[in-house]
């Protein structure tokens, strides 16, 4: 047995051990050496080769969103790793645990201004929760084990600097370990009696409480909607955790702000009480009442009272003091104000399948929905981009609370939902993924159509064309302000695909997409990517921010118009079912 073994090799037996199957990256001069060993370890560990490392880096981080493993992408030195930024903030902002390796001149040259060379530890210490550069061979393995656990540790990117001549040494065969066997992460327990009595005292005294809950709360759908149901409290979740409630729960108002659906933003307005578990919504000053009585439960006790004046804080597990509240708490009363959501909720479904079913006109962006979550398989992964895109996927898809959906949230980085889909397709190679963008995100990534061709990904993109980068157009409309600097060149995106080896579908009308995505059904069941380029009218989704629908608070002239411009007439306010029930 040989008493040494190569450094490069050594380094990636330990991200093995810690369950990592592929890496993405592309080679360079400052890296090589990492490259060789990669090479070597090419049956246990996949090299994704990728067009930039930006979608490498953000196609990591999607992993470790979608898997729970420890997510991987490396660039070379100087622009290599820069590329690598802007997944690092990404990572940081949804604190999600990435590790991104960076190449480094061989020692001998650095501190010397030599080509590519820069500091790159100082650039890479503010987003990551750990940033080093390695100083010797031997401890190279313990260098990315270390960085490893203080990403899962701390919720964040950590960044590893391997100067290239450090990655190709041989080192002690016994010198170096792993801790991923011995690594644990800590389980809280449900709240105490005392505080969840407090909290349904309050409960009790409400006249219109809300449960808001976010991704604290993934894996307790079940205690969420019993919870609900037994205490007649309507439930907002955020985007980021639209994936945990199925669509069809009867009092699901959606997500609140602009991001958002109406009856979540309507119910905000009258709520008295707010029940605040597992999330870190990022609107909460704008969109919370300052006066209400908030409770919250969350499992970092940084998030504690951190975006509203709380009266009751608990740390603990989300989905353990759900099951406590629902045990001990006793059953509430049919309510009024529960029955009044519900209504709302249900308006607001039948407005959505109202414009999904649309037939007249130019296409718009909701037909392409319709058809989505028609073909949608029952454990379907989206990858969602960041713009109009983003909204209307959050009001449109019919998730059934066993479909992941991703995106970038609090960084909301342009060109995500490609990369998010490569990462989909390789851990669950054998599920449905879809890769959903506006124009103006697909531009900035398209090269990178040609990884999922190389790597045989059958994924559906679909690209919604407005020519317009449509969520800013929108901005500047609310601002007043003429439209500037947001319109795109028109691009036929399926030639774009064409010419990377994909199958393009253009559709310009509606009685063109139904056959568009069957024939996507088709392509991917046979193995291949497919992109459909849906040419949509450049309108304006309904500002659920801004709705101008309640005579109370607008003269009918207003309400005519804003009625007429978002096809909205059978679309009623909250007040209206408020009244309905008898709720003041």
């Amino acid at each position: 047995m040989a008493n040494t073994i190569n450094s490069g090799v050594a380094a990636l037996r330990t991200l093995e051990s810690w369950g990592v199957d592929h890496i993405y990256g592309i080679p360079g001069g400052t890296i090589n050496n990492l490259m060789y060993a990669l090479d070597e370890e090419k049956d246990k560990i996949t090299y994704v080769h990728v067009r930039h490392e930006e979608v490498g880096a953000l196609a990591a981080v999607a992993d470790t969103k979608l898997t729970g493993k420890i997510g991987v992408a490396f660039g070379s030195a100087g622009p290599g790793a820069t590329h690598l930024f802007q997944g690092a903030y990404d990572a940081m902002a949804d604190q999600v645990s990435v590790l991104l390796i960076v190449g480094q001149n061989p020692q001998a040259l650095m501190n010397q201004d030599f080509f590519q060379e820069f500091d790159e530890d100082p650039w890479f210490k503010d987003a990551g929760v750990y940033a080093r550069t390695v100083t010797t061979a031997q401890s190279l393995p313990h260098i990315l084990d270390e960085a490893i656990r203080r990403a899962f540790a701390q919720h964040g990117p950590a960044i590893v600097t391997i100067p290239n001549d450090l990655a190709n040494k041989e080192i002690p065969a016994d010198g170096y370990y792993s801790s991923a066997a011995n690594f644990a992460k800590p389980e809280l327990s449900a709240a105490s009696d005392e505080q969840v009595n407090q909290a349904l005292e309050l409960i009790k005294q409400a006249k219109k409480p809300l449960l808001y809950v976010g991704q604290g709360t993934i894996g307790a759908a079940d205690e969420v909607m019993e919870f609900a149901k037994k205490f007649q409290i309507p439930v907002i979740t955020t985007a980021l955790g639209k994936e945990i409630i199925p669509y069809d729960f009867e009092a699901l108002l959606g997500s609140a702000a602009r991001v958002a659906s109406k009856p979540a933003n309507e119910a905000l307005q009258q709520t008295d009480l707010m029940l605040f578990i597992g999330s870190n919504y990022p609107f909460a000053e704008a969109m919370f009442k300052p006066d209400v009585k908030f409770i919250q439960v969350d499992s970092n006790p940084q998030m504690l009272g951190k975006r509203h004046k709380t009266d009751v804080a608990m740390l603990a597990d989300a989905k353990k003091t759900l099951q406590k509240f629902i045990e001990i708490g006793e059953t509430a009363e049919p309510s009024h104000w529960y029955a009044a959501n519900v209504d709302n909720v249900t308006n607001w479904h039948e407005y959505n399948d109202h414009m999904m079913n649309r037939t007249e006109g130019k296409l718009r962006f909701e037909p392409a929905f319709k058809e989505i979550n028609r073909i949608a398989e029952k454990d379907a992964i989206f990858s969602i981009d960041v713009g109009d895109v983003t909204q209307n996927a959050v009001r449109l898809l019919k998730t059934n609370g066993h479909q992941p959906w991703i995106t970038s949230g609090l960084f909301a980085t342009m060109g995500v939902g490609l990369p998010g889909s490569i990462a989909a397709k390789l851990s669950y190679p054998d599920r449905q993924v879809f890769n959903l963008t506006g124009d103006g995100a697909a531009a900035m990534v398209m090269q990178d159509l040609s990884t999922q061709v190389g790597y045989k990904l059958p994924i559906i993109n679909v690209v919604f064309s407005n020519e317009a980068l449509g969520f800013i157009e929108d901005e500047q409309e609310d601002d007043n302000h003429e439209w500037f600097g947001i319109s795109l060149p028109e691009t036929d995106f399926a030639k774009v695909a064409e010419a990377q080896g994909m199958t393009g579908i253009t559709v310009t009308s509606v009685d063109q997409i139904t056959a568009a995505f069957d024939k996507a059904v088709e392509l991917t069941k046979a193995g291949k990517p497919v992109l459909i380029d849906v040419k949509i009218t450049n309108e304006r989704p309904i500002p659920v921010e801004k709705l101008a629908l309640d005579p109370d608070q607008f003269d009918q002239k207003t309400i005519d118009e804003f009625k007429k411009r978002y096809y909205a007439e059978d679309l009623a306010p909250l007040s209206e079912f408020l009244k309905k029930h008898g709720v003041q």
